[in-house]
């Protein structure tokens, strides 16, 4: 069998490129432990001329737009090239919250009651709090890092806030009040629940990327019955989702203890400190063997099409 080189795509053109940069850079580095593996800086939404579908298999940590929502999965099928993680079609759904969590309801899995519109048809603050009430999230729909995210707690800063939306579609929740949480799924099995306390009570982009800001529970300290729905529900979003490989899933729990899921994440934050490593530290997968794992499906991926391709 032909060993081919893992090439990790790092950067793109999102507004989360500098976190990419981080993920691609430890990724590579691990991966090089027992690897082949080169780095391949994204600067445009195409694919990289020197991909080579014989004798590179890709590893990518493109967070967010183009890279987290298709576009990318689809060139590389396109160029039969293998990748790890989610395919084409996951992963376009996945980064649309509205779709992923109106399939997730049907299978049982529900998030909080929301809003969807455009920004050309903005609804009125009148409207959203007759129906969700003042406590709010406003969000993109399709933004991963918590990039544009504000939290709202009256009329005046919803308001301020849809004021401000000038493009894309957007999502407004009902805030849930409780306990954040976070699970990594490898090959379709959950791995150990994360409980996230940021200090200033919501996990923004700044809560979520400065030293400090945020605490971190791994495992989280939930009862064990808790712990299993969190880690059933993660399952049932993964698979109803088309997911493959790996993912992460979000998950608000109130006081009461229902569960409200927030989001899947088919490309995750892949530093060493990320809440994917935690949740695999959890069940004792250190980073380097955690990357390990992540890649092995699409070499044996690339193993069998290689065969199949001889044959």
């Amino acid at each position: 069998m032909i060993k081919p080189t893992l090439v990790v795509l790092v950067g793109g053109t999102s507004s989360e490129r500098e976190v990419s940069i981080g993920s691609g850079k430890a990724c590579a580095q691990a991966l090089s432990c027992s690897f082949a593996t080169r780095m391949i800086e994204i600067s445009a939404d195409t694919l990289p001329e020197e991909l080579d579908p014989a004798r590179h298999v890709v590893f990518s940590t493109l967070h967010g737009t183009f890279g987290e929502d298709g576009g990318m999965p689809r060139l590389l099928d396109k160029a039969g090239v293998y990748y790890a993680g989610c395919g084409a079609d996951s992963s376009e759904l996945t980064m649309n919250k509205t779709r992923t969590k109106a399939l997730a309801a049907t299978h049982g899995v529900s998030g909080p009651r929301e809003m969807y519109f455009w920004a050309k048809e903005k609804p009125t603050a009148d409207r959203v709090i007759a129906e969700l009430g003042e406590f709010l999230i406003v969000k993109p729909n399709a933004e991963g890092s918590s990039v544009g995210l504000r939290v709202i707690a009256n009329r005046n800063d919803l308001e301020a806030a849809l004021d401000e939306i000038t493009r894309g579609d957007w999502l407004i929740e009902e805030r849930i009040i409780g306990r954040e949480v976070s699970v990594g799924v490898l090959n379709g099995r959950a791995m150990g629940v994360v409980e996230i306390r940021p200090k200033s009570g919501v996990y923004d982009y700044k809560s979520k990327y400065t030293k400090g800001h945020t605490e971190y529970f791994a495992p989280a300290p939930l009862e064990d019955n808790l712990t299993e729905k969190v880690q059933s529900a993660a399952e049932v979003v993964f698979a109803v989702c088309g997911c493959r490989d790996y993912a992460r899933v979000d998950f608000m729990v109130s006081a009461s203890n229902e569960l409200y899921l927030l989001e899947i994440n088919t490309l995750p934050g892949m530093k060493e400190t990320s809440l994917l490593p935690m949740s695999a530290r959890c069940v004792g997968l250190d980073f380097t063997a955690l990357v390990s794992e992540l890649v092995t499906p699409a070499l044996q991926r690339f193993g069998s099409g290689r065969a199949l391709t001889k044959t």
